[in-house]
């Protein structure tokens, strides 16, 4: 086994004269935070009564919001203010602005963002990092018991009024604005939005549209093109024009039928299709499953008693799912999550025992690609060898690839497969790991300190998932990986965390 020297200055030569393998220069290089670690907690730190957020990925910027929740301020990090080279380092104490938030971080601006009626939603934001432009949604109170109309589902509820604001982020300068009106978008943890490079997918949950918008370098939000009731972008016009024909047709059997004068004049001007018509994306997702039922069987009596059984029995079913979860797979496919509307807008914990399926979706051919229930093997063995294929990140944002995964990492396939031998239901077990799927854009932290072939960690206390957990008495250890598998650093949870800066004191032994 190769030995790595707990001295920096030892490893920092090392690396003047040896030359890592090809391929692995960033992994070489993430190394050093096995000496880069976390070893002092100022506590009592003067704090701006704000609401943070989250750090940019780059590690540039620190999102923050008003306790009112109508502004938006940003700060950049100064990095390292203090340092300290003596033996023992801990004995020492560290000057009085060193307990001040503004010795670490310096505000670069403060923006109104939600006007009149409106609040800052302070669980979505979604960063750009080419353009180094972030993505922020204000919105009205919610409308639970809204009346389904216009088209929209039973039982989703409203939102009068939903803004999503572009920054420039290095001025604060706002770019554009989208507005939804009367509609629902799931925005807690960014579940509603998926960015992908300069695409930006919004899902529409009470009306049932893909809103797909293009950020152009110039900081416009440009639509691109709506999926849900259309798929192409001549199917309303298609529509619309054999609409006409029909309604013409009616209005000439009225001259021709006297009899039943009155009964057409209620319907004269009125198409024929009314409500009738499924939407394109529906339409497609039958069409794709008749077919493939069909092209199972060769023979025509049993490939009838199958399309019976498997798609005539469950037809309502299949016409009453509902889109609730979208995300990119590249610029040309997308993860749909299909639902029935009593699973209800937010998860819950119990989001694995409700009835749903994924299906790929190409949005050029307009097709279904694939489908799946939410509990078929064929799918778990898809998400537990190629878990970075449904990770998609932007071609931009290189960090991101090295986020531990089971598909990337020995030992985090080993926990996986752990918790799979000690499942009691195996159908259960596949319905909870496949729950996550479509992944929430930008939930991952590319942070080496949850790097799992550098460091050991309970992951049930704290992960690179950004998600709420419940706070514990027990320290948070990290471990390392590596020889001589030593305690390293660790994180104290409770009140005081929240309120605490942690700065790296780097020790130099000799």
């Amino acid at each position: 086994m190769y030995y790595r020297s707990s001295n920096i200055a030892a490893r920092i030569f090392d690396r003047q004269i040896s030359t890592p393998a090809p391929g692995t220069s960033v992994h070489h290089a993430r190394r050093f935070y096995e000496n880069l670690v976390p070893s002092y907690t100022v506590y009592e730190v003067e704090c701006p009564d704000h609401s943070f957020r989250k750090f940019t990925d780059d590690g540039q910027y620190l999102i923050s919001f008003s306790r009112n929740h109508q502004e938006l301020i940003v700060y950049r990090p100064r990095w390292l203010s203090f340092s300290c080279n003596d033996d023992d380092c801990d004995k020492h104490d560290l000057p009085s602005k060193a307990r001040r938030f503004d010795s670490f971080f310096t505000q670069l601006y403060c923006v109104s963002l939600a006007s009149c009626n409106e609040l800052i939603c302070k669980d979505f934001f979604l960063y750009m990092d080419s353009n180094q432009f972030g993505l922020f949604a204000t919105s009205t109170a919610q409308i639970h018991d809204a009346p389904a109309v216009g088209g929209a589902v039973q039982g989703v509820p409203s939102i009068e009024k939903i803004t999503f604001h572009l920054l420039r982020l290095e001025d604060g300068e706002i770019l554009d604005r989208k507005v939804f009106s009367n509609d629902f978008v799931n925005l807690t943890h960014n579940m509603g939005v998926f960015l992908y490079d300069d695409l930006l997918a919004i899902v529409s949950l009470r009306y049932q549209t893909i809103h797909i918008l293009q950020i152009r370098d110039s900081g416009n939000l440009v639509h691109v093109r709506a999926i849900g009731e259309f798929c192409r972008e001549d199917d309303e016009l298609f529509l619309n024009s054999n609409a006409q024909d029909i309604s013409s047709s009616d209005k000439n059997k009225q001259h021709q039928s006297t009899e039943n004068h009155v009964e057409n004049q209620m319907h004269q001007g009125q198409p024929h299709m009314g409500n009738s018509f499924l939407s394109g994306i529906k339409q497609r997702l039958l069409s794709f499953i008749f077919q493939g039922l069909w092209n199972e069987e060769s023979d025509d009596t049993l490939r009838m008693q199958r399309l019976r059984m498997k798609f005539y029995f469950h037809f309502q079913d299949y016409v009453d799912l509902i889109i609730w979860k979208v995300q990119f797979l590249d610029r040309h496919h997308l993860l749909i999550k299909f639902g029935s509307v009593d699973g209800g807008p937010q998860v819950s914990r119990n989001a694995d025992h409700h009835p749903a399926f994924v299906a790929v979706y190409n949005m050029d051919t307009t097709e279904i690609v694939s489908f799946y229930q939410n509990s078929a093997d064929e799918l778990y063995l898809l998400f537990e060898k190629f878990c970075d294929h449904f990770h998609v990140t932007s071609r931009n944002s290189m960090y991101m690839n090295f986020v531990s995964s089971h598909s990337n990492n020995i030992h985090a396939l080993e926990q996986l497969r752990s918790i799979k031998d000690k499942a009691s239901n195996s159908s259960q077990f596949v319905k909870k790991m496949l729950a996550s799927l479509p992944f929430s854009c930008q939930s991952l932290s590319p942070s080496p300190y949850f790097d799992q072939s550098l460091f050991r960690f309970d992951d049930k206390l704290i992960s690179a998932t950004d998600r709420h957990r419940q706070s514990t008495d027990h320290p948070i250890k990290f471990i390392l990986r590596n020889y001589p598998h030593s305690l390293k650093f660790k994180i104290k949870p409770g009140a005081h965390y929240f309120q605490a800066v942690c700065i790296l004191n780097i020790k130099m032994t000799r």
